[in-house]
């Protein structure tokens, strides 16, 4: 038996005590790995309410229900962080990863303790697996909430579908590493894989489109073909 509530008030704490010499934006991404820890604390509970009530064993859990509870769970900070703070598209993405990236840490530390850290393969695997898998949930609600909750039509409607997909994708993830074979080894590597797809969906499938706010100015400030002001320069030219 594991004393979780400990763990988390040993790893929280430091991150807490952070917050006080840190400035807007890394206190908020702080906050949110924070949050995502004791996300994962109460999944924990909640998953094993539901376990202990319908009588299922540990396999039926980790398919059926963890999956549903986990990502509910992880969705309700984010619903209330923008219905509160009315943050910008870009904060919401960012919210939604470090969400994930506390959940993920703190599920490994349990996991660690638990079951000790000799294996260094095993626990390679499980940081490119069951780690990634929640980052990949993340990035999928993140990006997807930053465009829905911007269109009123699509609110309701496309937060159900993206909580529905980020369900029916660790549920997946859950049930190939459960199987025997090849199947484990796809599931061991999907979530990791896909998360480089998407990596290179954004740099190199939409380049120019997306900035990040570590790129310089004058890239910001660049004139393209269909802009007013490379109207006004052709019009000059041709006079």
């Amino acid at each position: 038996m594991i004393y979780i509530e400990n763990i988390f008030v040993c790893v929280a704490i430091p991150m807490l005590l952070s917050l006080f010499f840190t400035e807007h934006r890394q206190r908020v991404f702080t906050l949110f790995v924070v949050a995502g820890m004791a996300v994962c604390l109460l999944s924990a509970y909640v998953s094993s309410f539901f376990m202990n009530y319908y009588q299922t064993d540990a396999i039926t859990t980790t398919i059926e229900i963890t999956p549903v509870c986990e990502e509910v769970m992880k969705l309700l900070p984010l619903l209330f962080y923008f219905l509160i703070f009315e943050p910008e598209k870009k904060q919401v993405t960012h919210a939604a990863i470090a969400l994930s990236v506390g959940f993920a840490t703190f599920e490994n530390v349990c996991y660690l303790t638990e079951n000790g850290a000799s294996q260094f393969s095993f626990l390679l695997v499980r940081g490119i697996s069951a780690g990634a898998v929640h980052i990949l949930c993340g990035i999928l609600i993140g990006c997807g909430m930053a465009y829905v909750f911007y269109h009123r039509w699509l609110r309701l409607t496309g937060t159900i579908g993206l909580l529905g997909a980020c369900i029916i994708l660790h549920a997946c993830y859950n049930l190939l590493i459960t199987a025997d074979g090849i199947w484990k080894r796809i599931g061991y590597a999907f979530p990791s894989v896909l998360i480089l797809v998407l990596f290179l969906a954004r740099h190199l499938l939409v380049p120019g489109i997306i900035l990040s706010e570590a790129e310089p100015d004058s890239r910001r400030n660049l004139v393209y073909p269909f802009s007013e002001s490379a109207k006004k320069s052709v019009k000059s030219k041709k006079e």
